[in-house]
């Protein structure tokens, strides 16, 4: 990778590091250039310009239906108004709505083209591009149209805005010599790379093994700045620990406002922040749990990823049974990280485990879906199934998943006599697939890693991901030194889990305890 540049003039651009090792723009491709002006936000709309040139005499501009980290299509074509192309010397280009996101351009072969469009913004959400007259994001699939198949062409962005708004926070790269101007290789990277801008405020960074890692955003509200960025560099330093690498030049979360949701990229993480809710132990753990879960995402799903999410289809579900995996052993590893970086205590852990334990025992869909469907079916039953619904007949991986991490986790430890964890998989899915064989893994290849590790057989616990068995919990919990106690609420017959340590455990099971919690105590 090479290192980013970072631009300081009237406005601070944010450079983030190189997304993709090696990736480097086609040579003597020309880019396609984009400028979007900002100079009216209180409209809520982005001007969009998209200039290139045609290869064909018949091209189709789309736009995604979906973005990656957010397995729901969103249409953001629907948000698409006023969309008008011309030619060279201004003559209208002939442009047809084809479908509901494309758009067929006519006689463009070798000529240059420029299509200019609104977008319309309503939502403030993580999955959604949104501008108003404090500021604005920009979440490029809801606002870049692409060729399509010219995925692979290099990308500029220029941005235009008020002169009230001072920083950039994004993780294209700066284009030297350029105000607010950014470019990608690809559409990839493009899409990787949302963009904040306004009148942001960045918090003093922090290095681990020399690489920066920065937190900027928009309206964070009143908190103790310090404790923090303290906090978070734990966090960030434990979860690292656990793959043993920092594959990044740069690493930086943005801050994007209040309730609205995070999505992991490559290089950075969006990630919804109110610092009001750091007031309170409660508020670090549930704070802290967030942004550990998107920064291992880093890790576990943008390298260490299922087969089906790389290269992206962006105009189709892009499905997988493995989300149990990507999504489900974030929440193991984000509270894990919190644990062994020293920022809450034993009893905190395992209440967040308590806290996915009951929500699963307690969810109707538990007799009905398995945690391989639920990864799969998240495409029409949304990201936590379809809660509150009168024949609910789905789970959510998020709760399911860290549960059944952990009794993988526990089963892995005690056949090797805690010689080996969970930890040892995901490094050595991250070496074999990511670093070697530069591809993601199927659900078969998952399985076998976990078999490769263990040294034996593991057929009994992914049972627990192919089917809907009950939870053999007295027997991993065991393996670890831990017992689950379970009251009944005789009103409502709803299940409550409590996690304790067994009192008198064997020599084995204080190891594999003590080696599972980390070193660090808060």
């Amino acid at each position: 990778m090479q290192r980013r540049s970072l631009r300081l003039t009237a406005m601070l651009a944010v450079s983030l590091g190189s997304l993709h090792t090696g990736v480097q723009a086609l040579p003597g491709v020309p880019p396609v250039r984009y400028t979007v002006t900002m100079t009216d936000p209180a409209r809520h709309i982005f001007h969009v310009e998209l200039r290139a040139r045609g290869d064909l005499d018949t091209i189709y501009l789309k736009m995604p239906r979906w973005m990656p980290g957010y397995y729901q299509i969103m249409d953001y074509a629907r948000s698409v108004t006023h969309l008008v192309a011309r030619g060279e010397k201004g003559a209208r280009i002939a442009c047809d709505s084809i479908d509901d996101h494309t758009w067929r351009l006519s006689g463009v072969r070798n000529r240059n083209y420029t299509v200019w469009y609104d977008v319309r913004t309503k939502r403030q959400f993580v999955a959604s591009p949104y501008i108003d007259s404090a500021h604005a994001y920009i979440l490029p699939e809801g606002v870049f149209l692409y060729e399509d198949g010219a995925i692979s062409r290099p990308v500029s962005v220029k941005l235009v805005f008020s002169r009230d708004w001072t920083k950039v926070a994004t993780g294209l790269d700066a284009i030297p010599g350029k105000d607010n101007e950014f470019q990608a290789p690809d559409f990839d990277v493009l899409y990787d790379c949302p963009i904040l801008v306004g009148r942001l405020e960045e918090l003093p960074s922090f290095r681990i093994h020399g690489i920066e890692h920065r937190f900027i955003g928009y309206d964070m509200g009143s908190f103790d700045r310090v404790a923090f960025m303290k906090n978070l560099e734990k966090a960030v330093r434990a979860a690292s620990a656990i793959i043993g690498d920092i594959p990044y030049r740069r690493y930086t979360f943005i801050a994007i406002g209040k309730g609205r949701g995070g999505i992991e990229h490559l290089d950075n993480t969006t990630v919804s922040f109110d610092g009001a809710q750091l007031q309170t132990p409660e508020g670090v753990n549930k704070m802290m749990s967030f942004l550990s879960h998107e920064y291992f995402h880093n890790f576990n799903v943008k390298r260490i990823r299922p087969l089906e999410l790389g290269p992206f289809d962006y105009e189709r579900e892009n499905r997988t049974n493995l989300l149990w995996v990507s999504e489900g052993l974030s929440v193991y590893y984000e509270y894990l990280a919190i644990r062994r970086g020293g920022i809450i205590p034993d009893s905190t852990l395992l209440e967040n485990f308590e806290g996915n334990i009951d929500a699963y025992e307690n969810d109707p869909g538990r007799p009905y879906q398995s945690l391989q469907q639920a990864s799969y079916e998240t495409w029409s039953d949304g990201p936590f199934g379809r809660q509150g619904e009168k024949d609910d007949r789905s789970i959510s991986y998020y709760d399911k998943g860290p549960v059944v991490g952990l009794l993988l986790d526990f089963a892995i430890r005690h056949d090797t006599h805690n010689a080996r964890s969970l930890d040892d998989v995901m490094r050595w899915l991250y070496r074999e697939y990511y670093q070697q064989l530069h591809r993601g893994f199927t659900d078969a290849e998952f399985e076998q890693a976990c078999e490769r590790i263990a040294g034996t057989s593991l057929s009994t616990v992914f049972e627990y991901v192919y089917t809907t068995r009950d939870l053999d919990y007295g027997t991993y919990l065991g393996y670890g030194g831990l017992r689950a106690d379970i009251t009944v609420d005789p009103a409502t017959g709803a299940k409550k889990y409590v996690l304790r340590r067994i009192e008198h455990p064997s020599a084995e099971q204080h190891r594999i305890l003590e080696s599972w919690l980390g070193d660090s105590a808060p």
